[in-house]
């Protein structure tokens, strides 16, 4: 009864985390501006579109990513580059990829996703800023109330680094594009659901683009050759969720014996 509960428990939270995403398909070319019901655990909900006016800035008329909310990546926004970039997998990586099921995923396992794997899980950005340039950039990811740190202070990365789940991470900014820098990845997370492998030379460029009010524009250059032919890039959309939404506490064991971890489908 406990784990039946739980599992129950876990299925409300994602499709509570799944409904702004929903609600952002159905609300696309909605004329009233008011985005169409939306079925979540048999209650209709309304949803406002994401905004589109100017992106706000910081008082230095630095782009500000969006600390005053949360953002939830669109389904599906980047499946199509993941899927492309398979037939860059070189033969070992190939046949690791071939060897993995489900139940191997670490994410089902309650450790970090990695880099490319925010979906659906929403994320929040806080700069550190008083009237300069931000030095620190932190993405808040609610997936195991885990957290990434980008130093935006011109350091370089260390010359020795331990292998991380999420590496080392420096960035600049370019206009209203920040781009974000990342070496010294251990080779345990899966770049997607799928089981698409790297290893701890992995590289990542990513350059995220706050378009207008509402929606960010994601570009991520993989490179890493122990696993794939030659670089390539994973392209995906984000939205603003509406204003009041908060994240949610999201703990989760490592001796989780529900759904995919212990083998249920």
């Amino acid at each position: 009864m406990r784990t039946l509960l739980v599992g129950v428990g876990l299925l409300v939270v994602a499709l509570l985390l799944a409904r702004p995403l929903l609600a952002a398909q159905a609300g696309q070319g909605n004329p009233t501006g008011v985005l169409g019901s939306v079925n979540a655990l048999g209650q209709e909900v309304q949803r406002p579109p994401a905004p589109t006016g100017p992106a706000p800035r910081l008082p230095d008329g630095t782009i500000d990513l969006g600390g005053e909310g949360i953002w939830v990546v669109v389904p599906q926004s980047q499946q199509a580059s993941m899927r492309s970039a398979e037939a860059l997998l070189l033969p070992p990586a190939k046949a690791l990829m071939a060897s993995r099921k489900g139940t191997d995923d670490p994410s089902a396992w309650c450790l970090p996703s990695g880099v490319l794997r925010y979906g659906p899980y929403p994320f929040r950005f806080i700069q550190n800023h008083t009237h300069k340039r931000p030095t620190h950039l932190y993405i808040l990811f609610e997936y195991m109330r885990t957290f990434r740190q980008v130093f935006l202070d011109g350091r370089t990365h260390p010359a020795d680094l331990e292998p991380t789940w999420w590496g080392h991470s420096i960035g600049r900014y370019e206009n209203d594009t920040v781009v974000i820098d990342t070496v010294g990845f251990n080779d345990k997370f899966w770049l997607d659901t799928r089981g698409m492998p790297h290893t701890n030379q992995l590289h990542t460029i990513e350059r995220w683009t706050r378009v207008d009010a509402g929606h960010i524009t994601t570009e991520v250059t993989v490179d890493d050759p122990g696993a794939y032919s030659r670089p390539f890039t994973v392209t995906s959309q984000s939205t603003l969720a509406p204003a009041g939404d908060e994240l949610m506490e999201y703990v989760c064991a490592e001796n989780n014996q529900f759904g995919i971890a212990s083998g249920v489908k």
